[in-house]
């Protein structure tokens, strides 16, 4: 394992930068729109864009790997993120950003799908999903660390865009000078929404709920910090926090639904992760110790979900259906992280800003209301038949494709294939 994370170092570098970059424009976008006095609903519009990027890239992205292959396609596309960030400071407009944010999920879920595949290549079935498990924490890790970045700088000011081009186009340079050699991705069997929901209404729901949440807690969260009295200082803290929460109880949760019912996994975290946040209601605006904790435990049970719904629903595929799953899976994922921001942005304008922890309560305790109904609609998968949940990084889509492919090969190479499995009544 270590030999084969140190053939991927350059790769693994990369990332890292280009996460820091994706983890400081992730955060300084809304509250720079909150500075030039967007409006609640235009600013979750505007971050919307980024999740309609990512759900469009995967039918545009392919057929310029296909025409010129991995390599420019990841130069080209991570070159267009590295620009566009710079074109913020110099049209500041709603609706530009709108566009532009759309162009960068575009843009940063193609440079995803070369460099995981890059990635794909240098680990067999024994060292892959190992492999991935760091990649996700090198990517997680990136991601938090970018928001300490804010205090680098005033919002107002241009050096932050700055920063965010500057990272994406070092990040370049680790992963063009290295081994290039990516396999194309796999053609999956396809697996429409209706046959998923007949497997896995669970898997479905928990996916697009999920979506929802987060998409509205990335997006919205900074907003609601500062409005909540935070200084910039705190907020970069506020998100760091929660998305190390969600790194370091990844691996226990999952391990803890390989051995359990997942639903019953699935009901206990979403009700705690409905807790940590109604908790957050009550707390005092001056005790923000307070808030930090509670959404570090809240990114902690929420930020696995979409592993868990990845793992639920796999348990009743086929091994020749799991890769195509996973393409609905992303879709739905997509969409649901399309509707996050904008809702939540509407119900924060309407209702106040304090429904934000309030929405996200309520998200989390809907799924888990349906999980326990599904509890008395199907017998759980037994121990054999489940398998194994994998860490998957909510911010990369095509790591959800390889994740797929390996296990597959497990479950293959161990022969369970679930047979016994009547239709969905």
């Amino acid at each position: 394992m270590t030999r084969t994370i140190l053939s991927a170092w350059s790769l693994l570098l990369g990332m890292a930068l280009l996460m820091l970059g994706h983890g400081l424009q992730g955060t300084l976008l809304p509250l720079r729109a909150a500075h030039e006095g967007f409006a609640l609903s235009a600013t979750g519009i505007m971050m919307s864009a980024y999740y309609l990027g990512l759900v469009a890239a995967p039918f545009i992205v392919p057929h310029f790997v296909g025409s010129v292959g991995h390599v420019r396609v990841f130069a080209a596309l991570a070159s267009l993120a590295s620009g566009i960030i710079l074109i913020h400071i110099l049209l500041v407009d709603p609706i530009t950003w709108f566009f532009l944010r759309f162009t960068t999920g575009l843009a940063l879920c193609g440079v995803y799908i070369t460099a995981e595949s890059w990635l794909n290549s240098k680990a067999d079935n024994r060292t892959r999903g190992g492999l991935f498990s760091f990649y996700m924490v090198v990517q997680t890790g990136g991601f938090a660390a970018g928001n300490f970045l804010l205090n680098l700088a005033p919002v107002q000011s241009w050096q932050l865009f700055a920063f965010v081009s500057m990272l994406f186009s070092i990040g370049l340079m680790p992963i063009l000078l290295a081994d290039n050699q990516a396999p194309p991705p796999s053609r999956p069997v396809h697996v429409g929404f209706r046959e998923l929901w007949r497997l896995s209404p669970l898997g479905l729901v928990t996916i697009f709920g999920i979506g929802i949440a987060q998409g509205g807690l990335y997006a919205m969260g900074p907003v609601w910090a500062s409005a909540f009295g935070m200084s910039i200082a705190t907020v970069s803290l506020f998100m760091a926090v929660t998305l190390i929460g969600g790194a370091l109880f990844q691996l226990p949760i999952g391990r803890l639904s390989d051995w359990l019912d997942r639903r019953l996994v699935i009901t206990a975290v979403t009700f705690g992760a409905a807790l940590s946040s109604a908790l957050v209601l009550l707390a005092d605006p001056g005790n923000e110790t307070l808030v930090l904790v509670l959404f570090f435990l809240f990114g902690g049970l929420s930020l696995p979900m979409y592993s868990l719904g990845v793992a639920h629903t796999n348990d009743f595929m086929r091994p020749d259906q799991l890769v195509g799953v996973s393409g609905a899976l992303l879709l739905t994922n997509g969409l649901g992280a399309a509707i996050g921001p904008t809702l939540t942005s509407f119900v924060m304008q309407h209702v106040g800003v304090y429904a934000f922890p309030l929405l996200l309560a309520v998200a989390h305790a809907a799924i888990g209301l349906f999980a326990l109904w599904r509890m008395t609609r199907r017998r759980a998968p037994t121990a054999t038949e489940r398998g194994p949940a994998q860490a998957i990084p909510t911010g990369s889509p095509y790591s959800t494709v390889l994740t797929q492919e390996v296990s597959a090969t497990r479950r293959e190479e161990a022969q369970v294939i679930r047979q016994d499995e009547p239709a969905e009544a």
